[in-house]
């Protein structure tokens, strides 16, 4: 979630105060160095211009900020058990990994009890964990463009080819060099719900999601995969108007999207993506409606399921479906953004009544 700038200003009079009464109520991460660190970090102070603040760790994790190694800003160091403590080390020296149970059993670790230490020490799966580290890492270059090699931003890499070796492999090379390469952009867009990361092609949009969606790593690795391409930062025509268009829809000033799209999928599945187009902003409908919409009443959790597998958060707006309760059920993005964009959503008629006047 964003951040206001006033609230931005208390936090950093807390970490330059050492307030111990924030521990935990923010994160600062910390552009000049690549870390981050909690509010009562003994280390140098920052300028406030050079800190990022973030409401959870894990929200640091993906920005590509790593855990500052002397306020040990996931909790209390003296209280973290010396395996978990191994697994976090592991992971800093290679963030990009993917583990598996092997990888546990080299660490002479047993990998149901230390996966159980880390969540309660750390609040998160580590398996969230590496992700988060991993995926920040591609990530922050999306933000920051180009100049985070140049800058080497990377700061755990000890050369400029070792960030391109490790974001390569986050990112991915196209599956056959043999075949036409298509080149994919992505971009960064920072939103009052918190971070998206947009991927296109010079024509259209290919996928827009939320940073820390569940299973994003796999969305992009999918995506590169079809269209056999190498996702590299940039901007394009596509990339800036997409930007403009949600700036504008978050400010309550623009209901129908023009950036162009590309639906990647089944003909079933685009059949419920082109359907949901068509919910109005600040209307809602069932998962039974949205079935019969598109002539299959019978097929509601196979509606579901393509909801669920769509890449264009917002532009295609699977948030205005909900329960045949009425209940906010089914958001990748997380059901508090869902209240949020519905919310924003209803008042919508009435800015535009006021906007006529």
């Amino acid at each position: 979630m964003q951040i206001l700038e006033k609230e931005k200003h208390r936090f950093y009079e807390a970490l330059v105060g050492r307030d111990s009464s924030f521990v935990g109520t923010f994160f600062v991460g910390i552009r000049t160095t690549g870390i981050f660190c909690h509010a009562i970090c003994p280390a140098r102070k920052p300028k406030f211009e050079n800190c990022e603040f973030y409401k959870t760790a894990k929200e640091a994790l993906l920005a590509g900020y790593r855990p500052c190694k002397r306020c040990h800003p996931l909790s209390n160091p003296a209280l973290v058990p010396s395996e978990v403590d191994e697994l976090v080390q592991a992971v800093e020296a290679e963030p990009e990994k993917r583990w598996k149970d092997r990888d546990f059993e080299l660490l002479s670790t047993n990998a149901v009890r230390v996966r159980r230490q880390f969540q309660k020490n750390f609040g998160m799966t580590f398996v969230e964990y590496a992700r988060s580290r991993r995926m920040g890492i591609g990530l922050k270059a999306i933000k920051e463009g180009a100049k985070v090699i140049e800058a080497q931003l990377s700061a755990g890499f000890e050369s400029e080819s070792g960030f391109r070796d490790a974001f390569a492999s986050i990112m991915g090379q196209p599956i056959s060099r043999k075949k036409e390469v298509t080149v994919l952009k992505a971009s960064w867009i920072s939103t009052k719900l918190g971070g998206m990361v947009a991927i296109a092609d010079e024509e259209a949009l290919l996928l827009l999601e939320f940073v820390d969606r569940r299973g994003l790593e796999l969305e992009v690795e999918k995506l590169r995969n079809r269209l056999n391409g190498m996702i590299v930062p940039g901007k394009n025509k596509v990339l800036d108007q997409i930007g403009k268009e949600l700036e504008e829809y978050y400010d309550g000033k623009l209901t129908e999207f023009q950036t162009p799209i590309r639906l990647l999928g089944s003909d079933f599945q685009k059949s419920v993506w082109e359907e949901l187009r068509r919910i109005p902003a600040g209307k809602t409908r069932t998962y039974q409606e949205q079935a019969e919409a598109i002539g299959k009443p019978q097929a509601v959790r196979a509606v579901g399921r393509a909801n669920g597998m769509n890449q264009l958060a917002i532009i295609v707006p699977c948030h205005r479906v909900i329960g045949k309760n009425g209940d906010l059920v089914g958001y990748a993005g997380g059901l508090e953004r869902k209240r949020w964009l519905l919310e924003m959503e209803a008042r919508l008629p009435f800015l535009e009544e006021c906007n006529d006047k």
